[in-house]
């Protein structure tokens, strides 16, 4: 609306009054400017603001922003919506020459915000079963291991095709291993120096997808991901902690944590991410969860800046893996061909996860039945036959 048009529309007007009794338009430029109309009530908004203290603790403080004379009206359209209080402490990475750590620490929290990962993707995809994700990213795995791909290659992988079916609709389960070995594709050209070439991904399909699918296919995931394809993975945090927790002098870049408890820890993570029950919760989270296992929770809570509130379901849930790994042998250094020593531990390993899966899984509906039991506390509990036992997925 021009200014013209605006100050017609303020003025009151009789319909009575003749046209030539109303002042004119050029004589009101001599006259004070009047004050504009105010609202009748202010609508307070504000925004939140981090401020560091000494202690390590960052509350969240409340900076009043402009008023806004609009509402939306209808307010229930936000419960579809989830929203995380975050309490962020201080930076626990040590003093870097080449970088803020408190810039690198916060840029790390910000991606867990920016990539959303969620399990509900499955109700996208009526033909699609828990139990064939698993049966990919154990492929995905053994696959990496072939190629000496490096295990952030194989989280990346597995991070694109989730978020990538989180964009989808009735996906056919007859191209799971096209997204997937696309997925493994789009990541190893991120992580890896010298990746495979795009033949070698169309060979370990065993003729099931072509290198033209493969193409064509990368361009469909580079879309609907937006070419957003850097998240913190699991692994990147499970690195942060492990060389926050083991760290002796100012070369942060080189690791200084044991290769052995290193991998021991990784196997676990493995496991955990092939259940799609492992999206429930962050990958820092996750990475603190499995990291716990093999360690105090007051060292997890220093390298990491969790609470044992955010740490302990996660832990729980994943005491059953845990359980089934114990009964295993335990993991072992493998040696990779033109692979250094000191690089051993980064390359990912495959084993009979499926299997173990199974059996982790079979502990899980154990413990629920413990927990749901209605027998006493005292009585001692049978667990259900072989036969009873609701099937795994």
């Amino acid at each position: 609306m021009s200014r013209r048009s605006g100050r017609i529309t303020l003025q009151a007007r009789d319909s009575n009054t003749p046209e030539t009794d109303r002042p004119l338009l050029k004589k009101r430029k001599s006259e004070p400017s009047k004050k504009k109309l105010q609202p009748a009530s202010k609508k307070q908004n504000y925004e939140i603001q981090t401020c560091w203290s000494e202690d390590g603790a960052s509350p969240c403080i409340l900076i009043e922003t402009p008023h806004k004379e609009l509402e939306p009206t209808d307010q229930s359209r936000f419960k579809q919506y989830r929203f995380k209080n975050l309490f962020i402490k201080n930076s626990p990475i040590p003093r870097l020459s080449w970088a803020n750590s408190e810039d690198v620490w916060i840029k790390m929290i910000n991606k867990e915000l920016t990539y959303i990962h969620d399990k509900s993707y499955l109700q996208r995809h009526p033909k699609l079963q828990p139990k064939m994700r698993s049966i990919l990213l154990d492929w995905l795995l053994e696959v990496s291991e072939v190629y000496s791909l490096h295990r952030q290659t194989a989280y990346l992988a597995q991070d694109y095709f989730d978020r990538y079916m989180l964009t989808q609709e009735d996906v056919s389960k007859d191209i799971l291993q096209l997204i997937g070995i696309t997925a493994l594709f789009i990541a190893s050209k991120i992580e890896e120096i010298y990746p495979p070439k795009i033949l070698e991904f169309a060979f370990v399909t065993d003729g099931a997808c072509s290198v033209w699918d493969i193409q064509q296919t990368e361009l469909l995931i580079l879309k609907a991901l937006d070419w957003n394809l850097f998240p913190e993975t699991p692994i990147s945090w499970l690195k942060l902690y492990a060389q926050v927790e083991a760290q002796k002098d100012e070369n942060f870049l080189e690791p200084q944590f044991s290769q052995d408890k290193y991998i021991q820890i990784t196997q676990l993570l493995d496991l955990c991410m092939m259940d799609i029950d492992s999206l429930d919760y962050s990958y820092s989270v996750l990475a603190a969860a499995a990291f716990c296992h093999f360690s105090s929770f007051d060292v997890v809570h220093r390298v990491s800046g969790l609470t044992w509130e955010s740490v302990s379901p996660c832990y729980r849930w994943m005491a059953p893996f845990m359980d089934t790994l114990q009964s295993e042998p335990t993991a072992q250094l493998k040696n990779f061909p033109k692979v250094k020593a000191d690089d051993k531990h980064n390359i990912q390993t495959h084993v009979a996860y499926l299997d173990l899966l199974r059996k982790a899984q079979e502990r899980q509906i154990d413990s629920h039945d413990f927990q749901m039991s209605p027998v006493a506390t005292a009585a001692t509990l049978t667990p259900p036959s072989s036969t009873e036992k609701p099937t795994s997925v």
